[in-house]
């Protein structure tokens, strides 16, 4: 009996000695070709039959062209006949395939790297070159990061049908941490305006991809006008009017003491206008695409506005917007305007109280929200967001601002965000 026991006790100390002896290797295999529906279950069947550990693994497919890379983790006696097998397996695939030798060493100062930062630069343009995708990645080379992986978000573009519409984004993840992050933005932001192309650099946490809310100016944002200058038009002042206005979106004077002076101007004027100028309001570009995909996604959206809560009201009307704050016209027992207003003015600090307020109320960290306007009165609120943007913006702006939006429409904001075309058009979210 205690003999039966003995032997079956050296028996398991030795099949774990074997165990514990036994080599293993780490190997990168690389496989490149047309690409063809099972050629990874192909890949993988042989590699099982092997009982080999994938390390990591990635896929790409451009075109119909496939990259494949597996590093794998395998007992040095099975090495090589699995390496055989895999050659016979791509001749019979028609594809091309490597093999690289990984160290312990090697493999382990990648695990290291796991837990550097990583950051997401989204290039947009109505094209994109090589001269511009050239002059991104050098400033990405400059601050000591790498280029993990590349996804296209928008759709191929037709090269015979082409339309003013057209866009085309791409998406750079980066892992490191840049050597002056402020000097990187800096430097996007001038490429920007030198290359007819936007950028945006976001930290990649669990904020970027939980974004929940959005607050829009209205004025040259989400209409191509400014409510007050049509209203002026209509009370004959309209010239006088317009100069104020691009003075105090400049920043050149302050946005209370320009607001009190154009509504003074409006004096006298029936108010019956606002529903005709309401009623044929400049829709930016985009703006239809944008509001749908976000409504769609559960996204709380804001109008953050130094224009009037009329033509606010309008627009929440139209596209179900969730909050509406506007400044408010006094009109007078006849139905004409008093050249006063009602209440506190929404200048940029007011916007930046307002963002935090509807994030508290939301339930919504403020790293979760974006802002998006073009004025100098926008500054506070794009500032206080999670993400804040410049959309078409006055050059204060621009300078001011960490990401920005001048060659496409509104709905540009969604690649900001992450979105993909063939992601929005296969969940018919796209109308």
């Amino acid at each position: 009996m205690f003999f039966c026991i003995f032997a079956a006790q050296n028996k398991m100390n030795s099949i774990f000695m074997a165990k514990k002896s036994k080599k293993e290797e780490q190997i990168l295999i690389r496989i490149t070709g047309q690409d063809r529906p099972g050629l990874t279950a192909a890949v993988m069947g042989t590699l099982a039959k092997y009982d080999t550990q994938i390390l990591d693994i990635g896929q790409a497919d451009i075109h119909s062209t496939l990259s494949l890379g597996i590093l794998i983790r395998i007992d040095e006696q099975h090495s090589g006949p699995v390496m055989k097998d895999l050659l016979f397996r791509a001749t019979e695939l028609g594809v091309n395939i490597g093999f690289a030798p990984v160290t312990d060493e090697k493999y382990e100062e990648w695990v290291g790297r796991q837990g550097k930062n990583r950051y997401i630069l989204t290039i947009i343009g109505r094209t994109l070159s090589a001269k511009q995708i050239e002059a991104a990645t050098h400033v990405v080379k400059e601050q000591g990061l790498n280029i993990d992986s590349i996804r296209r978000l928008t759709g191929r573009m037709s090269i015979k049908n082409t339309s003013e519409h057209v866009r085309a984004c791409i998406e750079l993840s980066l892992r490191g941490t840049p050597n002056d992050r402020k000097q990187m933005q800096a430097d996007l932001m001038r490429m920007a305006t030198e290359m007819d192309i936007d950028f945006s650099l976001q930290k990649d946490n669990m904020y970027r991809r939980m974004r929940r809310l959005i607050c829009f100016d209205m004025d040259s944002t989400l209409i191509q006008t400014e409510c007050i200058d049509e209203l002026a038009i209509c009370a004959g002042v309209g010239d006088q009017v317009k100069d104020i206005t691009e003075r105090a979106m400049r920043g050149e004077i302050d946005f209370k003491e320009s607001f009190t002076q154009r509504v003074a101007l409006l004096k006298g004027l029936d108010a019956g206008v606002m529903k005709d100028i309401a009623e044929r309001l400049p829709i930016t570009e985009g703006v239809d695409r944008l509001m749908y995909v976000l409504k769609h996604c559960g996204y709380k959206i804001a109008i953050l506005s130094g224009g009037f809560t009329y033509f606010g009201e309008y627009l929440q009307r139209r596209y179900g917007i969730d909050y509406v704050y506007a400044n408010e016209l006094e009109i007078d027992e006849d139905g004409k305007l008093t050249g006063r207003y009602v209440g506190e003015i929404v200048d940029g600090h007011r916007k930046a109280e307002l963002l935090k307020l509807i994030a508290q109320v939301e339930k919504v960290d403020l790293a979760q929200t974006i802002a998006v306007g073009d004025g100098a009165n926008d500054l506070p609120m794009l500032s206080e967001a999670g993400l804040g943007i410049a959309f078409h913006a006055k050059p204060r702006v621009v300078a001011n601002a960490k990401q920005s939006i001048n060659t496409v429409g509104i709905d540009g904001v969604l690649y900001f965000l992450g979105f993909k075309d063939s992601h929005l058009g296969e969940q018919g979210i796209v109308k």
